[in-house]
């Protein structure tokens, strides 16, 4: 088992229609105003740009995200991340009733030195670390979906 490969996987149903949660979702450069663990977003150019994530834990991860499959009629975004991380991401907005559900999934080999060498002991606290940003993440969004 490789101790520096994670995937991630959530799901939350939100009271909102599918086109405005895509809207906000492939705004990469807006995350920093509603997700607070998204410290910043660089575009480079018209598919690439830079982010940094910081959660709890006391350290940054920076990489650079390039669009991938972006299909708005079957909800998915996704892109390739390389850096700190190396791998993928992807949001998938479907709708359910009244509102919808926004999926999220990530598979990503950590790069970063530090984290690399603190696996084997620190790897409940990285996924938890996760865990807490994916909370902020749907309570952010959840937000800013109520001022679109």
């Amino acid at each position: 088992m490789d101790l520096s490969h994670y995937t991630f996987t959530c799901a939350w149903d939100l009271p909102a229609p599918p086109a405005a949660v895509l809207a906000v979702l492939e705004c990469a450069e807006e995350y920093p105003r509603w997700w607070p663990q998204v410290r910043e977003v660089v575009p480079l150019d018209a598919v690439t740009g830079r982010a940094r994530f910081r959660s709890v834990l006391p350290y940054d991860l920076v990489v650079t995200l390039e669009r991938g499959r972006r299909d708005p009629a079957a909800g998915v975004l996704e892109v390739s991340l390389t850096g700190d991380l190396e791998g993928w991401a992807r949001w998938t907005v479907t709708g359910r009733g009244g509102g919808i559900r926004v999926g999220y999934e990530q598979e990503v080999d950590v790069r970063k030195r530090l984290m690399r060498l603190l696996a084997p002991v620190a790897r409940p606290a990285f996924r938890a670390n996760h865990a807490l940003m994916m909370r902020a993440a749907r309570r952010g969004l959840t937000n800013r979906l109520a001022t679109v």
